[in-house]
């Protein structure tokens, strides 16, 4: 017998490490976990009057927004100034933001039509037994007036301290405009502006990994507060909002996905899941981005081109916050307060709805683009206030409609511009949260000059 063969016999079988590391649970198992784990700690502090759970619940839940909105200022300005950057890296970048403008516009059309038709089938606000009475006026009401004379700031500090998204948008905007006309000039600021938003965005990442506790705060205190009746009464109306959205995430997406890009909608789907899921649990559009802005480059979208669409629909791209909700929301209150709406109050909802979305800051809730809808028609303000009881359970399919369109837009825009990388779109698939925070998807090597229409 050979040396070499009496050592292979006598040396021992190499042995699989052993690992004590505990499996790593799926954020969408956790999110779940803590959606049932709210509903219960919630029933149990409602139905055992235990004032010091619904307190606990009451400031996980409000820590965990805080902590979004911490981040919400500096993320939208800096976000928004260093993607109005990028564009100069793209051919014909008016064109692509003309054309991004106006298919936010096109799809909230849809969007709005398809909550009035639902509104008006379903009667949302008859048989609740709620009365005007029970509806009270907003803190903050919108109007044009506020809409328009709003967007210029008197100073460069208030709008960060009371987080007036609009105005941030506008001041980042005039920023990014003046460092392009500047070119070399502001490469410095600009360097510093991307190191500052790739330091908020991490920092926002550990904010996330925090979702499945906030939403047992959230959900838990909605519960022990309102209650299953209460929340029984707005059982046509929240349907109605679901229904709506449901319609317009899984069938007007899907199918002008198929029409206009020519892609398959279930790839969308599969590669847009985790900024879907994490809107869904947050409930923030602008907490949600840069993992909006992740899949939808890993789609196929150019990063220029996506650093500069997807920060731009997470303040003015609301499918869900700024069209399917105040159509419906505005039939409901109309019949509350037996106030009858005419074919051009209809219309008037849809203009609305179209022009004014960029209102609603993509944070959490709607209040401000329901009453500048609600101020629009004349319909009465304290209608506002009967809806703040169901408005946490609502907002979870606005957001992950919102969010979808944020990154359904960009790639029909690279499709029918053919810059759209389709193999890396048909390649893309789903990755954990935790996969995301760990990788930055990769530049896009060069982008395409679009071509002729």
């Amino acid at each position: 017998m050979s040396p070499s063969a009496e050592t292979s016999e006598s040396a021992p079988a190499p042995q699989r490490p052993t690992s004590s590391r505990i499996p790593k649970i799926p954020f969408w198992v956790q999110i779940l976990t803590g959606l049932a784990l709210g509903v219960l700690l919630g029933w149990v502090a409602k139905s055992g009057d235990v004032g010091w759970l619904t307190t606990t619940l009451q400031h996980i839940g409000d820590l965990f927004v805080q902590l979004l909105k911490l981040a919400v200022a500096p993320l939208v300005f800096f976000a928004i100034l260093v993607s109005i950057t990028n564009l100069r890296q793209v051919n014909n970048a008016a064109r692509l933001a003309s054309r991004t403008l106006l298919w936010f516009m096109v799809t909230s059309l849809i969007a709005v039509a398809i909550g009035l038709a639902i509104g008006l089938l379903s009667n949302p606000g008859a048989g609740t037994g709620l009365t005007p009475k029970d509806g009270k006026l907003p803190d903050h009401a919108g109007s044009w007036i506020d809409f328009l004379t709003g967007i210029v700031p008197t100073d460069i500090i208030t709008p960060f301290t009371e987080l007036n998204v609009l105005q941030i948008v506008f001041m980042a905007a005039v920023a990014g405009i003046a460092a392009l006309q500047l070119g070399e000039k502001a490469e410095p600021v600009l360097t510093i502006s991307r190191s500052v938003l790739e330091l908020l965005q991490k920092a926002l990442w550990w904010v996330i990994r925090l979702a499945p506790i906030g939403t047992v705060g959230l959900i838990g205190n909605a519960i022990a507060t309102y209650g299953w009746n209460l929340i029984g009464k707005y059982a046509t109306f929240t349907v109605d909002i679901y229904v709506g959205c449901a319609i317009v995430l899984f069938g007007v997406y899907p199918l002008l996905l198929s029409t206009v890009a020519k892609v398959n909608p279930l790839q969308f789907f599969r590669g847009a899941w985790p900024a879907i899921q994490l809107a869904f649990v947050s409930r923030s559009s602008v907490g949600t981005m840069p993992v909006t802005q992740q899949v939808t480059q890993r789609l196929g979208v150019p990063r220029e081109y996506a650093s500069f669409a997807v920060p731009f629909g997470s303040t003015t791209k609301m499918d869900g916050c700024a069209s399917i909700y105040p159509a419906i929301a505005a039939i409901f209150i109309a019949q509350i307060f037996d106030v009858q709406l005419s074919i051009g109050d209809y219309l008037l909802i849809a203009f609305v709805s179209v022009i004014g979305s960029a209102a609603t800051a993509g944070l959490t809730g709607a209040t401000v683009m329901l009453t500048l809808t609600l101020s629009t028609l004349g319909l009465p303000l304290e209608g506002v206030g009967l809806l703040m009881a169901i408005d946490p359970i609502l907002d979870m399919m606005r957001t992950a409609t919102n969010v979808a369109g944020q990154a359904v837009i960009p790639i029909l825009v690279s499709a029918r511009e053919k810059i759209l990388d389709r193999d890396a779109y048909n390649g893309a698939r789903s990755i954990s949260l935790e996969t995301a925070a760990a990788q930055e998807p990769e530049a896009n090597a060069s982008v395409p000059a679009p071509a002729a229409a």
